[in-house]
């Protein structure tokens, strides 16, 4: 085993412990905060693949899948009796995953730091209990335990929005824990349908149970755990009919706040998005749902986005709508679709955390995000402008930024399926989310500056632009050398083959 796997969860909420009782010392606060913050990505780099459980059988860590991407199928001669073990499993795509989040949670928590004037070891912590929540999730291989760290930051994210104290944040945190108490108790009860069948949570137990026939994979309880969790899983992700709410829980909430969340929602619905896919892949409608269902997610929400006037609600549609990209690579089911689904979501998680800090400058000056009572930015903040411009780009994926790579990958991959029509849609709808964005960069940047409109004379933190210039540079290597991250990527995708 290794002991480095557990580590990557535990040390996130035990620094999260301490800081919410340090707190009131905003010194200590910020320099522990960014000291953990740092060692978010760091870890990751520095452990080597394997498994970790506690209790229950020991994984047979032999077999040479582990190298490839997801765990051993687990022998056992009682696969139908229930094993309490919590297993890890650490591979290349996990790597990457975690890594990428550490990131954006260091600039994200950098940034967040040094905007405020007394930095709060509250929100601090919500940010590292929701960032090791979603580690946990990634590792999980064990369903339950993945459902019980699904919960922690469900409520982790209604704290990052209720610490925001934007107008109206009370209200949507209180509608997005309506809807999860509803969501989530559905998505326990599939768990528990699963476990009454298998016998077992652990979820290549589950799925080794199904191949070798010691479950009937046509029995109909079956399919309604499955309609249950990915219930749960539309939820967690914002997905229709959770897409209204989840975008609005993006705006109720401070910018860094909200990139961090945005972040949480990508990484949430792929781990979720892949266990689907390797226990009920053998149900033919399941691929044809995921892709119906991200075609919608990216209609609607981008219909929504031209509606809007609030810079932090059109983003966070645009956010949502991107989701739909990875839906369809993951829907397509072949080793260029899950590849390119996989990667566009690393893109993603970058370039909305890159949005979301790049138009939160605008609030730190002006203190407004009404598109309709801005102007002028251009001259107050020309750099920002220029790197506000840039993510713009990169989201709607024009060449040499990162979107571009994996949106043409996923266009050749529904090429190769047989279904042209996706790409179609898939350039179209570009256009359009280019369309939506210039329409706010315009009227925020390029439009005359509004007589009432009254702007700080505070400095742009320096954190807050070296946070934006990462950003930056991460989309150009991933632009210009794609293979850096697909081929993380790779191994994972050959076994859901």
């Amino acid at each position: 085993m290794n002991p480095l796997i557990p580590l990557m969860v535990i040390i996130p909420i035990a620094c999260a412990l301490l800081l919410n009782m340090l707190h009131k010392k905003d010194r200590t606060v910020k320099v522990l905060g960014i000291l953990i913050a740092l060692a978010l990505p760091i870890i990751p780099l520095i452990t080597s693949y394997g498994l970790h459980y506690f209790g229950g059988y020991a994984p047979l860590v032999e077999n040479p899948t582990i190298a490839q991407g997801l765990p051993a199928a687990i022998t056992s001669s009682a696969l139908n009796v229930f094993h309490p073990a919590i297993t890890y499993f650490f591979g290349s795509a996990q790597q990457i995953f975690i890594f990428v989040l550490g990131l954006i949670s260091f600039l994200v928590i950098l940034t967040a730091l040094n905007e405020t004037k007394r930095p709060s070891g509250v929100y601090i912590f919500l940010m590292l209990m929701g960032v090791a929540s979603v580690f946990a999730i990634i590792l999980s291989d064990d369903i339950f335990n993945l459902y019980v760290f699904f919960e922690i930051l469900a409520i982790a994210q209604v704290g990052i929005i209720v610490a925001s104290k934007v107008k109206g944040n009370f209200e949507t945190a209180l509608k997005y824990m309506i809807v999860g108490s509803i969501a989530s108790p559905l998505m326990l009860v599939g768990i528990a349908l699963i476990l009454g069948i298998t016998g077992n949570v652990n979820i290549t137990d589950i799925i080794y149970s199904l191949k070798t026939g010691l479950v009937d994979p046509q029995n109909p309880v079956l399919l309604m755990a499955c309609g249950l969790i990915t219930f749960g899983w539309l939820y967690g992700s914002g997905l229709p009919p959770f897409h209204t709410i989840k975008s609005a829980v993006y705006s109720k909430a401070l910018p860094h706040g909200a990139a961090l969340l945005q972040a949480f929602s990508v990484f949430t619905f792929v781990a979720l998005g892949i266990i689907i896919i390797r226990i009920f892949s053998y149900m033919p409608f399941s691929k044809v749902f995921i892709i119906a269902i991200s075609l919608l997610a990216m209609i609607l929400s981008i219909t929504m986005a031209l509606m809007q006037t609030d810079f932090k609600r059109i983003i966070g549609y645009l956010a949502v709508g991107e989701l739909g990209y990875i839906g369809i690579g993951l829907g397509l089911g072949t080793s260029l679709g899950l590849t390119a689904g996989l990667f566009q979501a690393i893109n993603e998680a970058v370039i909305t955390a890159f949005l979301f800090i790049g138009f939160g400058t605008i609030l730190y000056k002006t203190k407004e995000s009404d598109i309709r009572k801005l102007g002028g930015m251009m001259v107050q903040t020309p750099k920002v402008a220029l790197l506000v411009l840039l993510a713009g780009l990169a989201m709607a994926g024009v060449p040499p930024l990162n979107a571009f790579q994996s949106k043409l990958m996923l266009i050749q991959a529904s090429l190769n399926a047989g279904i042209p029509e996706l790409g179609i849609i898939m350039i179209l709808l570009s256009i359009v989310t280019f369309m939506t964005f210039m329409k706010a960069f315009y009227a925020i940047y390029m439009r005359p500056k509004p007589k009432e409109l009254e702007i700080s004379d505070a400095k742009i933190p320096k954190a807050t632009i070296f946070s934006l210039v990462v950003f930056l540079i991460f989309c150009i290597i991933l632009g210009l050398f794609p293979q850096i991250a697909t081929s993380y990527l790779q191994p994972i995708t050959n076994i859901l083959i």
